[in-house]
């Protein structure tokens, strides 16, 4: 009723009705409208507290030492809830918060921004920072005295230093004052957001900022003071649904608020242009300037029961905000272009089995991989309270050397409650060439440092020089240690935050709960998959594909009695004599991976979707045997053969056109640095889509190095990135068009590619076409070397390498016009 514009409650309550008949029919349970709608906003409320979450994490913020500044006409319906999620006990709601930044700008503070420069070590600029900021402060006087304001009204708000360790690209904001030391409040923020500290590198000071803020004549609200104007409006009342039941509740007019008013929650506080829920356990009280300061005086929280889908969705949710939390931890903490610019890592939290319960929507072949890490790895060392394991051993559920991940049990009351593990790909860890991926590599040794699974926090204790020593020896060691370790630390930080997050979560709903819905998660991924497996008619599903130099990849998917998948791959090609050796547990994330697409429902990726699934995955190229002196080469397996697999499953499936089928490894380097990168291209057709022109599809989901990042780090320049025009597959639905990427490179490097569909067409379905295969070729001079898919190759300053990659097959026969 005290909308401005119309509210339609009789049209929203028929499509309430629609959705719980919806729900009935679903379920064969009937839900409680009362306890539905809670359901919803409570899920609402999840995922935007999720989001304030994450990007407070990036600036290297904990939300709870804040105040929560609501705004928007609906800001203060969800103002509560937010901030008990984000365990904030303050909420700021000024009176024109539904009219946002249109009005309050004219209203905002006059302030005056001054900047320099630095890039140098602290050691060479700390004694003169105080003179830096005297001089930015009378550039800053001068420019605001052009603009009328005199000097007496100009003062200083902040004086601000932007420190970060030399090679990051984050800077952490440290207030200066003059007589303490920058470097130990850099500490204790540095400390405080990461978990730990770097003795071994330099603090490099980015730039200083000094804030003049300019006094502006106050402008008092005339109304008088009164602890009593806060009459709720005469007969005007709502109903709440506190607990389980309707509470009657006040509703009260902003307008006649005078300052001092003092509401006790639950009530409901309503302007002329937003509304704000007072939840119980909230006070609200209104200043002299006319803004409400909402305080939370709780000692207990109040249980809100749910249904049990709606819980589902909620726990989903939950474990799924601690994966990205870590994630977006990882990224700022990270040194290496791979992990900050082309987000090439993954964020995972598993359950006391090693079962992968949720991931951060990161990158396919490391996730479904690193449960079955978790699980190897305990087989053969017991994970403690306080210990974090770091392994990159193929054999141990490892997806290739460069890919190094770290593990974390998490205890609640000395009972293991899960993991949380990190997989981040380091772009150089040794072997015989430049960026540990050799083209040529025959053994493992060749591709990089092995790290079997190592204890580098044993109890509590970081053991960093074992694993220096580890990455420093054999025959082809790492070529950047500081990089290695700057990135496992920054690895390190996200398992601590992780660790941390479950933790909380057990504090705040008990441990037996996160238990319970771990489990109950994995047995509804179940059974959608058996549910779908029910639907079928076909019992039988199966494709085979040929990789570029020939090896078969076979692949039968089998529904038993009892609704049970077998997926056998018999017939698939022998131990890979080069590095095209897959591993079972990239075979598993490609199966979860085509399961998850298969089932086609919002669901995180769960291992339980493989609950109903068995594995025939005969010794070979998908299954090599590491027990052996000389361990086979498996970097293209990683990369290469999870792609090819993952098409020749959907093939068999008959859901979708080939993609590229590859991710296009593209390597240069010397000894001073190494530098990969994966390069999109096409995706196939499907029925009733076209394909997806230049993007990472599939087993990847990576960025491309942006030119600024690329050119500046290295010394090449891009000449030329642009869609490749008419090489996705002809059909009813057209296939993806791949790219062209053109490098010219400034010094010596090697360079290495490791790529498929060189020979191979990617396939179309139902009568559409193939799309083209890629690729490559370097240019020295008026010489053009036409590289092999699987090639090296020594460029001289001046040559360029022009990559083309592949195009998505079509599906559906096109029509004669």
């Amino acid at each position: 009723d005290f909308f401005s514009i119309p509210l339609y409650k009789d049209k929203s309550e028929a499509a309430l009705d629609l959705l719980i008949e919806k729900i009935e029919a679903s379920t064969g349970k009937k839900p409680r409208k009362e306890i539905l709608l809670q359901s919803f906003i409570q899920i609402a409320n999840e995922k935007m507290a999720e989001a304030i979450r994450k990007v407070s994490v990036q600036e290297g913020h904990d939300p709870a030492e804040y105040t929560l500044l609501s705004f928007g006409g609906a800001g203060g319906q969800h103002a509560c809830s937010l901030a008990e999620l984000l365990q904030m006990k303050k909420i700021l709601v000024p009176y024109d918060a539904g009219l946002l930044s249109a009005y309050g700008i004219g209203h905002a503070q006059i302030e005056h921004f001054e900047e320099m420069l630095q890039l140098k070590g602290l050691s060479a600029v700390e004694k003169s920072l105080k003179n830096n900021f005297q001089k930015l402060y009378y550039k800053g006087l001068a420019k605001l005295k052009k603009d009328g304001f005199k000097k007496k009204e100009v003062g200083i708000s902040k004086c601000l230093v932007f420190l970060r360790f030399k090679g990051q690209e984050s800077s952490l904001v440290v207030n200066f004052r003059n007589g303490e030391s920058v470097k130990t409040e850099f500490k204790k923020k540095y400390t405080a957001i990461y978990g730990h500290w770097l003795t071994d590198r330099e603090i490099e000071v980015e730039s200083i900022r000094l804030i003049l803020s300019v006094k502006r004549i106050k402008l008092r609200d005339k109304r008088k003071s009164s602890a009593n104007s806060y009459r709720p409006e005469a007969g005007s009342h709502a109903k709440m649904f506190v607990a389980g039941k309707w509470e009657k509740i006040e509703i009260y007019r902003w307008e006649r608020l005078l300052p001092g008013a003092f509401i006790k929650g639950p009530a409901l506080l309503v302007s002329d242009n937003s509304t704000t829920v007072i939840d119980p356990r909230w006070t609200f009280r209104l200043d002299e300037n006319n803004n409400g300061f909402l305080l939370n005086a709780a000692t207990t929280k109040t249980r809100v029961t749910h249904s049990h889908e709606a819980s589902l969705e909620l726990y989903s949710n939950r474990f799924t905000a601690i994966a990205q939390e870590m994630g977006a931890l990882l990224q700022r903490t990270s040194f290496s272009v791979n992990v900050k610019e082309r987000l090439d890592f993954s964020c995972a939290m598993m359950d006391a089995q090693g079962y992968l319960v949720v991931n951060a929507p990161h990158i396919p072949v490391h996730l479904g991989s690193m449960g079955v890490c978790v699980r190897e790895v305990s087989k053969v060392l017991k994970m403690r309270e306080g210990d974090v394991v770091v392994t990159n051993h193929p054999a141990f559920g490892g997806s290739h050397l460069p890919d190094v991940t770290l593990i974390k049990p998490v205890f609640w009351e000395k009972t293991l409650i899960g993991y949380v593990a990190t997989r981040a790909h380091h772009a150089e860890i040794g072997g015989k060439k430049p960026g540990s991926m050799p083209a040529d590599a025959k053994t493992l040794e060749e591709e990089g440092v092995i790290i079997a699974p190592t204890l580098l926090v044993d109890q509590g204790k970081i053991q960093w020089e074992p694993l220096k020593k580890i990455l420093t020896s054999g025959k082809y060691p790492t070529r950047l240690i500081e990089e290695n370790l700057a990135d496992l630390n920054g690895a390190l930080a996200a398992v601590n935050q992780g660790d941390t997050a479950l933790r909380l979560l057990c504090l705040q709903y008990s441990s037996s709960q996160v238990l319970f819905y771990m489990k109950a998660l994995r047995q509804y991924a179940a059974s959608l998959l058996q549910a779908r497996l029910s639907s079928l008619k076909a019992k039988s599903y199966s494709a085979k594909e040929q990789l570029d130099d020939g090896s078969l990849l076979c692949v039968k998917l089998t529904i038993r009695k009892g609704g049970r998948l077998l997926i056998d791959f018999s017939g698939s090609a022998s131990v890979h004599a080069g590095n095209l050796n897959a591993t079972p547990a990239i075979v598993q994330s490609v199966i979860l991976y085509v399961l998850r697409l298969w089932v086609n429902q919002p669901i995180a990726m769960n291992e339980g979707l493989m609950e109903p699934v068995s594995i025939k995955l005969p010794t070979g190229l998908l299954n090599p045997n590491f027990r052996g002196e000389t361990q086979p080469a498996v970097v293209g397996g990683n990369t290469e053969v999870s792609q090819r697999l993952t098409d020749t499953l959907l093939k068999a499936l008959g859901l979708v056109g080939c993609s590229q089928g590859t991710m296009n490894n593209f390597l240069f380097g010397n000894q001073r640095f190494g530098f990969y990168e994966t390069i999109c291209g096409g995706t196939g057709a499907g029925p009733g889509f076209d394909g997806t022109d230049a993007i990472h599809s599939h087993m990847t989901n990576t960025r491309i190095t942006d030119p600024e990042i690329l050119e500046l780090r290295y010394p090449v320049r891009l000449e030329r990135f642009e869609i490749r025009r008419n090489s996705g597959g002809k059909g009813k639905w057209q296939g993806g068009n791949g790219v062209i990427r053109e490098i010219s490179f400034k010094e010596r490097v090697e360079v290495n590619i490791l790529s498929q569909h060189r020979i191979e067409k990617p396939f179309g379905l139902k009568g559409g076409a193939s799309g083209k295969s890629g690729t490559q070729k370097l240019i020295k001079r008026k010489k053009i070397i036409h590289l092999k898919g699987m090639d090296g190759v020594v460029a001289d300053p001046g040559d360029r390498i022009i990559i083309e990659t592949p195009g998505g097959g079509g599906y559906g026969k096109k029509k004669s016009p």
